[in-house]
């Protein structure tokens, strides 16, 4: 799948994404950067802090913008390693069709879909030893396992929803949101890049960390010393100080600079392994080359 590189961004944003449950959720962060070599800055989010909603609603509100913005999640589940997104159930053969399955089928709070995980348990979804064999639902996209081959990380899948790397809550909570952009914001490589506007891509911050020379395994940036170094090596000036250095402060920060350093690189809008197929029913991850 060949697509030419869009060159109208100057604003470059990153996401630091939660599937908790409830309405308001420290777990998600908002960096934005200019173009230039300054350091990215957080958008403070409104009451203080961040709900999916609340994210939704400045999307919505920043979309005429020449933004790209970046979501730590994964924008759909595997299809095509078995023909269904939940085989036995779905009988959705696109991403966007099955984002709105998603969206239908969770009642949730502040687009949130722990419940249609929970629901689905030990039939598409690992939650617990009680589920069975862990192996029977380690099933990928196509981008997690090109990445997953080339050593730099693991990517994990959305259908493990057990221990600290799990993206699954996340991610599903991330289709709901995905469904509701649905024909106001294109996403990448669903909708093709537009002339203006704004761009929503998925990323992987584990991808962002390497490039910055920091070690697998050790891609955290707890101190403001060790993130001006990793945006250093992106090409940023340093930061403004933080109140406080979480992880998800400081994976949207450096993420934002990622984006922002690499947007211009053909190979990343036209990866090898991506095709129109791919595309329309999973997705990909943007810096999966």
């Amino acid at each position: 799948m060949v697509a030419s590189v869009p060159d109208h961004f100057t604003r470059f944003g990153a996401i630091d994404w939660s599937g908790a449950k409830g309405s308001r959720h420290r777990g998600i962060a908002l960096a934005v950067s200019e173009a230039g070599d300054a350091a990215p800055v957080l958008v403070d989010p409104p009451g203080g802090v961040w709900s999916r909603t609340a994210i939704l609603d400045w999307l919505l509100a920043h979309r005429a913008e020449p933004m790209l913005v970046g979501f730590d999640m994964s924008f759909c589940a595997p299809f095509l390693e078995r023909g269904a997104y939940l085989p036995g159930e779905s009988t959705q053969t696109g991403a966007k069709a099955f984002w709105a399955y998603v969206d239908a089928n969770s009642p949730d709070e502040d687009l949130g879909a722990a419940s249609f995980l929970d629901s689905r348990r030990g039939v598409h979804f690992y939650l617990g030893a009680a589920d069975g064999e862990k192996a029977k639902f380690l099933h990928f996209r196509r981008a997690e396992a090109i990445h997953n081959e080339t050593g730099f990380g693991k990517a994990t899948t959305v259908y493990d929803a057990i221990g600290a790397a799990q993206v699954a809550k996340a991610s599903f909570a991330g289709m709901r949101l995905l469904h509701h952009l649905d024909g106001r914001v294109p996403v990448w490589p669903f909708d093709p890049a537009p002339r203006s506007g704004m761009l929503i891509v998925e990323i992987y911050t584990a991808i962002a960390a390497r490039a910055a020379g920091l070690r697998k395994g050790l891609s955290k940036l707890r101190t403001p010393e060790a993130l001006d170094e990793a945006m250093a090596a992106l090409g940023s000036k340093a930061h403004t100080p933080l109140s406080r250095y979480d992880d998800h402060s400081t994976d949207a920060i450096l993420a934002s600079a990622w984006l922002r350093a690499n947007v211009g690189r053909p190979e990343l809008w036209s990866p090898t392994g991506l095709t129109d197929e791919i595309a329309r029913t999973e997705g990909w991850t943007f810096g999966v080359a």
